[in-house]
């Protein structure tokens, strides 16, 4: 039985239609940068997220770096990242001329610890990067209180988070700043690269719309450095249509992940009790396993697509290789030794489900 890691096409084929009918009307319309397409996406996803604003912009990695340049990150400036994360939320960092500084995860889980924020914290410390990885929620109210007791500002980078909750209210207006991922396999996905930030900020909100638009307010008036990134015309259209069923996928997620849960055992879940796992949206499903290229084998030889999320932390890549010379991160080293990604997505059948389950749990770990 053939199990695909995810049928993005699926998403798209569901809602063909309406799709191919919201390209019609921008192609129509003449307008194809900026324009109602775009600002009615970032009013409805305002709303969706229960954020004051929304300003789209052209991917993930430009909607962290935005977020940290509007709350002033420059050259000297330090931020605390997750040392087990995707590449990205360091190198927003990096190319605002600051430097990261990186935590590792919880013991039972896989996002930032916030025991062992303060201690990272000093005078150069100008944010922290919350990632919540996988689509569980990190602990974010206790990371906002020691954030403002200590002065810092926080910003989000919830590319795999679309719809989660924190305390009964979906991520995207707790911090100074969060940013969202639109690429193409999110729960939430465009069919190219897009991206986001909603804040409650205004003034946040008008920075990060004036640096992407070149620096600028008004035509030919530039007031600052800026670069291009905005949300294409295209991408806000297909962005809304395919956010009206973003609830009902996030769903069939959860009950994919569920029965995970409950099927599989401890050797597999370490997490099992992770208070945040009611409230995620299951972007990526990880389990661990100490020989995961044998099990990866066994379940690609029945027919079963799986992933690394990921095989190599940001710290021991060659794009980092001076910089963290001497950087020790162990349990974020064992975690990417061990860590594999099952399918899930809102269209696996009970039968492709059930099929993984029944492999996992016939091999001996």
């Amino acid at each position: 039985m053939k199990v695909d890691f995810l049928n993005v096409l699926q998403t798209n084929l569901d809602v063909k239609d309406e799709i191919f009918e919201a390209i019609q009307r921008v192609v129509e319309s003449g307008v194809y940068i900026g324009g109602s397409e775009v600002s009615e996406f970032e009013c409805d996803y305002s709303k969706y997220v229960s954020s004051s604003y929304c300003v789209g912009v052209g991917n993930g990695l430009d909607a962290i770096r935005l977020s940290l340049q509007a709350i002033g990150v420059g050259p000297g400036d330090e931020v605390i990242v997750p040392a087990h994360t995707f590449i990205a939320t360091w190198l927003a960092v990096n190319q605002c001329g600051a430097e990261a500084v990186p935590i590792e995860p919880e013991a039972h889980g896989y996002n930032i610890d916030p025991l062992k924020l303060e201690e990272k914290i000093n005078k150069k410390t100008k944010a922290i990067i919350v990632v919540h990885l996988y689509g569980v929620p990190a602990n974010l109210p206790e990371i906002l209180r020691i954030a403002r007791r200590n002065g810092v500002r926080v910003v989000e980078d919830a590319a795999q988070a679309h719809g989660a909750l924190i305390d009964g209210q979906r991520i995207g207006a707790h911090s100074d700043a969060v940013a969202w991922s639109f690429y193409p396999g999110k729960n939430l996905g465009g069919i190219g690269d897009a991206g986001a930030v909603t804040t409650n900020d205004k003034k946040i909100a008008e920075k990060i719309r004036c640096i992407a638009n070149y620096g600028s307010t008004s035509k030919y008036e530039h007031i600052e450095i800026g670069f291009n990134s905005r949300l294409d015309p295209i991408q806000a259209a297909v962005l809304k249509v395919k956010l009206r069923y973003l609830e009902g996928w996030n769903t069939k997620r959860k009950a994919v992940a569920e029965y995970y849960i409950s099927e599989l055992g401890d050797k597999y879940i370490p997490w099992k009790k992770h208070d945040a796992m009611k409230d995620s949206v299951w972007h990526i499903f990880p389990i661990e396993t100490r020989k995961r290229d044998e099990l990866k084998q066994v379940l690609a030889d029945n027919g079963i697509s799986t992933l690394v999320h990921y095989p190599k932390p940001p710290h021991l890549q060659t794009a980092y290789k001076d910089q963290f010379l001497t950087t020790s991160l162990p349990l974020t080293e064992f975690k990417c030794s061990r860590l594999l990604s099952l399918p899930i997505g809102p269209y696996m059948s009970n039968e492709s489900v059930d099929h993984v389950v029944k492999v996992l749990n016939g091999f001996e770990s």
